[in-house]
């Protein structure tokens, strides 16, 4: 249960410096003398960040021993964060954020697989969904704290504060942590053996256009609760906390459904999923419905721990890429979903029509979900027991 904690805290710290920014763009915009659109662009420069390291650091990494690897990776998020708030301008901003975004995903993924090996059988799913608990749990806690500080003693203190998390989090590792080897035989080749599988292509392809639905309301939700529903701006964060609440919630709801049941667990959240985005195009115009519908808009997250089991499961011997390649997933999943919602809105549909946006997404992650059975079973019974063996 330590070990666990140590990685959980671990991705609170990620998760707080991940999102932080998102409140403090106009403090941001002011110190660097830019416009708050331009000052948005580090938090694509992170998720960019995310994006390439992932699949780069899981490769040149494969052989390195779980925690050396695991307490390396919060080392370079903590620099990368102390840096961030020492930058001096816009560019250099950018380009500390890229590399402060760069061992995201290759640290939840390689998380997850330790989670996953020392739980008990049976609890694979559980024990990710704990990892996944300090990012989800990050925007409850860990992001109000490094807002508030960002605030009074200004936006770079945010970074500071973010920064030490991160070397909590290595301290805890160092401990908490057995002194893990890597796979046997584990190698940059092996790892990249990954692309080279259908189901691990089909299963990110579900992450990045399924989960795209979230991102496309939630990306806007602020001018929709304020221009539709009516909300004063006061309220904004109270109902801001209600998505956090739902991601937590869903978060450990969808990790237990995932023990029980895999793959009809992802399809019934993505069910689910186009359910509850269609439903907000409706509830966005009551202050009280649209701030219960964005709590059931942050509990998507749920099917986040059953892709990366599913990932696992189906990756064969390369598991490490195929892991950290899910946070790369969900990343595109973000700038999909934001872009899709903007173009909807700009063509003049309203800022409820994110809701049909991300229904529309849910809905072709389903399908996707529905070529991957498919695909599954023409495989016949020994193909499946491959994959079952390969995941074990």
């Amino acid at each position: 249960m330590q070990a666990v904690l140590a990685l959980g805290v671990g991705g609170f710290a990620i998760g707080t410096g991940e999102f932080v920014i998102m409140g403090l763009l106009p403090e941001v915009a002011h110190d660097i003398g830019t416009t708050i659109p331009q000052a948005g662009h580090v938090i694509s420069a992170y998720a960019l960040g995310v994006v390439i390291g992932a699949p780069v650091l899981a490769v040149l990494a494969a052989g390195w021993p779980r925690r050396a690897l695991l307490i390396a990776l919060m080392a370079v998020f903590a620099a990368g964060n102390f840096a961030s708030a020492l930058a001096p301008g816009y560019l250099s901003l950018n380009l500390l954020r890229l590399a402060s975004g760069l061992p995201h995903g290759t640290y939840f993924g390689v998380a997850a697989l330790v989670a996953a090996g020392l739980a008990p059988p049976g609890r694979r799913a559980s024990a990710v969904g704990l990892v996944m608990l300090g990012l989800t749990g990050a925007t409850l806690i860990g992001v109000p704290i490094a807002a508030w500080l960002g605030q009074q003693f200004g936006w770079r203190a945010a970074f500071v504060f973010v920064g030490l998390i991160a070397v909590v989090a290595m301290a805890m590792l160092r401990r908490a942590l057995p002194p893990l080897p890597a796979a046997s035989g584990a190698s940059a080749w092996r790892e990249l053996g990954a692309l080279r599988r259908k189901q691990v292509w089909l299963t990110l392809g579900i992450a990045a256009i399924g989960f795209g639905g979230m991102f496309a309301v939630f990306s806007y939700v602020k001018p929709t609760l304020t221009e539709v529903a009516g909300l004063p701006l006061s309220g904004v964060p109270l109902v801001l906390a209600l998505f956090g609440v739902g991601m937590v919630g869903g978060n450990l709801v969808g990790a237990r459904l995932a023990d029980k049941a895999l793959m009809p667990t992802i399809g019934g959240l993505l069910v689910w999923a186009a359910l509850v985005l269609c439903s907000f195009s409706f509830a966005a115009h009551h202050v009280a419905t649209a701030a219960l519908s964005v709590l059931l808009v942050g509990s998507i997250v749920a099917i986040g721990p059953a892709l990366q089991i599913r990932l696992m499961d189906v990756a064969g011997d390369a598991q490490t890429l195929a892991a950290a390649l899910n946070h790369s997933a969900f990343n595109m999943a973000n700038a999909l979903g934001a872009w899709l919602g903007g173009v909807a809105i700009s063509a003049g549909l309203g800022w409820t029509s994110t809701g049909w946006v991300g229904a529309l997404l849910a809905l072709a992650g389903l399908g996707i979900f529905g070529w991957a059975l498919a695909s599954e079973r023409r495989a016949g019974p020994d193909g499946r027991a491959a994959v079952g063996r390969a995941g074990a």
